[in-house]
């Protein structure tokens, strides 16, 4: 029998050019028609393909990604999970997924969204549903101190309900949830990596986030027709408590984040500068925006109340509009213009530069931060002089990493490449230097590429070890699973000059953005302590069922093999709170709890208290069992719930 995958001619294999014209980009033809046409000095394309590294090197850094049984990965990933509403954890180089982190949308496998604990982290209706069951995660970024991570905390995105999550990173779990006033769209994110006053706060404490879709402000269901007065926020959060400080009013619509490695600037890359309401009327302009915020100012101008608010928000907004920071000495907000609905905004290693990909234009702008910092001190008169370099890179450029040796890596999401390019080289050829070689190679991924991240890439630590991809298409790479076919992420060897592909893994959709970060910046804790719960349970004597009239209180302890209680009884319309404490100290036995007709499922880690409501309004007998094999009497380990007529 072959083992050979059957395809359809038609839609298997074809050109990355022919691609651009099926019906999949049919609605971006028109917008990227003008960026086709190849300049006389514009790079080698896509259509000249990259340069191949040697068969062998291929096979021996792709060997590296085998680990042998019971060695660790050098590095953890942090991805977003996408439709999912979760993190993932990642190993890598091996790429395996160890852990699935829930924030936005429940989870039957740890009972996220069921215990009390995650739906008060989550958000509920008045009457204890969860407030929202869907969630789209795509961007997220870990918390810094002197310029690298320091594990203490990552953050993620929803887009759909304009929420962040925090995770912790000692135990991987999220444990904060905050949704974002007069927003929607909230895409772009990332943490400040100093405090923009006091140099001794080395460390993060606010997270920005940029909204993508704009809207009537309040959005009251006034205004809907008037396009012109719509806008959209960036909205900064405090790293701790997770309350909304401040929001900057702006024109155009966020796409990503960045931030200065010194606190002092935050930016977001804007297309739409042009206030279409139709995504046709978003991309007549051949220049938008990255727009550039001054975090002291912002700050002062809270302090000193030049703020707003809008409907039933109480959380200060500040006016950053064009209009209104045309003064560089008194302006909160700086728009440097870029070409064309740029996509990515990515700051480099050393400090000195923001990377702008275009989308629709081929090429990446590079902006001096120094020179920003000019203009809002008067020392510049022309702001568009940050832009030391706008170099045509190829088709479709979207988001760039870096390997700490002054290369950015940019993905092309119509070449379906890889482009690596010289930084300072391109500074060189954008000040009239044709001699200056700034492309330094090419690769192939599969297919439509999206993010791209490298190790410590926006740390002052980048190592220039390995380069992941996120490819938005997967088509012909994996064996075929029906219509909905998963996404695939490849993983790069750059230490080298060549990039050399290592490995692709499938994905289900829809995930976005990730980071890479060194193991050792990381100290994860393997058992809880009872102190982390109120609730917890000390003692299997403190067992029982407890009552205050139709209120009922169970509860329960673990221990490998045995629930504290052998049986309960319940009467039939009894509200009850059922509380479970694993009082296993041993790492990696986790216990489960599953109650049958009632909807409950969750588990406890070593030390871990949860609880659950339900009302009774069944009677009989129920067996609650452990769900999780933690014995070898683990299939006898249940207790028996009766309830009574």
């Amino acid at each position: 029998m072959s083992n050979k995958r059957e395809v359809n001619p038609e839609t298997v294999g074809m050109g990355r050019r022919r691609f651009i014209n099926t019906a999949a980009l049919a609605g971006l033809t028109a917008g990227v028609a003008a960026c086709t046409e190849k300049p006389a000095n514009a790079p080698a394309t896509a259509a000249s393909g990259p340069v191949a590294a040697p068969a062998a090197a291929h096979t021996d850094a792709a060997n590296a990604t085998h680990l042998k049984p019971g060695e660790l990965d050098t590095y953890y990933g942090l991805w977003s999970g996408g439709h999912n509403g979760d993190m993932r954890v990642l190993g890598l180089p091996s790429g395996r997924e160890i852990h699935r982190i829930p924030c936005f949308v429940p989870d039957a496998l740890v009972g996220w969204g069921i215990t009390n604990e995650s739906k008060k982290i989550m958000g509920t209706k008045p009457d204890g549903s969860l407030r929202y069951t869907v969630g789209d995660t795509h961007h997220t970024h870990a918390s810094y101190k002197d310029g690298n991570y320091d594990g203490r905390y990552a953050w993620i995105n929803d887009k759909i309900n304009s929420r962040i999550a925090r995770i912790r990173l000692d135990y991987f779990i999220c444990d904060k949830i905050t949704e974002l006033p007069n927003v929607q769209g909230f895409h772009g994110i990332f943490p400040d990596k100093a405090d923009p006053v006091d140099p001794a706060i080395n460390y993060t404490t606010r997270v920005f986030c940029g909204a993508e879709f704009h809207i009537p402000l309040p959005n009251n269901g006034k205004d809907v027709d008037s396009p012109e007065k719509y806008r959209t926020m960036f909205t900064c959060v405090d790293a701790e408590s997770m309350e909304v400080r401040w929001q900057v009013l702006i024109d155009g619509n966020c796409d990503l984040t960045a931030t200065s490695y010194d606190g002092k600037l935050a930016a977001t890359n804007q297309y739409n500068v042009e206030g279409g309401a139709h995504y046709e009327d978003m991309m007549s302009a051949e220049r938008d925006a990255c727009a550039f915020f001054h975090i002291a100012r912002i700050e002062g101008a809270v302090k000193a109340g030049k703020f707003k608010t809008y409907g039933d928000s109480k959380v200060p907004v500040v006016d950053g509009t064009r209009e209104s920071n045309k003064d560089p000495k008194t302006a909160l907000v700086a728009y440097v213009s870029t070409p064309k609905n740029p996509h990515g905004v990515n700051a480099s290693p050393d400090g000195k530069y923001f990377i702008c990909a275009g989308k629709l234009s081929p090429t990446c702008t590079v902006i001096e931060l120094a020179k920003v910092l000019d203009w809002f001190d008067g020392k510049s008169e022309k702001l568009d002089n940050a832009i030391v370099a706008e170099v045509e890179v190829g088709l479709g450029p979207l988001h760039t990493a870096f390997d700490g040796r002054g290369n950015a890596y940019t993905t092309l999401f119509l070449d379906s490449q890889v482009v690596k390019w010289n930084v300072e080289a391109a500074i060189k050829f954008h000040a009239g230097d044709k001699n200056a070689k700034y492309v330094v190679d090419r690769a192939d991924v599969h297919y439509q590429p999206g993010h791209i991240n490298a190790s410590q890439s926006e740390t002052k630590a980048a190592d220039g070890k390995y380069l992941a991809v996120g490819c938005k298409f997967s088509k012909d790479r994996f064996l075929p699973v029906g219509p909905l076919h998963p996404e695939n992420e490849q993983l790069f060897d750059i230490s080298g000059e060549k990039m050399v592909m290592l490995a692709d893994h499938p994905v289900r959709g829809e995930p976005h953005d990730f980071i890479i970060f060194k193991r050792e910046l990381v100290r994860p804790k393997q058992v809880y302590s009872h102190d982390d719960f109120p609730l917890a349970i000390k003692d299997p004597k403190e067992s029982g069922v407890f009552r205050n009239g139709k209120k009922v209180t169970v509860k329960l302890t673990s221990q490998a093999p045995a629930f504290s209680l052998r049986e309960f009884k319940l009467k039939k319309g009894d509200e009850v709170t059922l509380i479970l404490t694993n009082l296993d100290k041993i790492e990696d036995l986790t216990h489960g709890i599953a109650i049958p007709k009632y909807n409950v499922q969750f588990v406890v880690n070593p030390l871990e208290t949860a609880s659950v409501n339900f009302v009774a309004d069944k009677p009989g007998v129920y067996w609650i069992y452990c769900t999780n094999f933690c014995h070898a009497l683990h299939l006898e380990m249940r207790t028996r719930m009766i309830v009574e007529g």
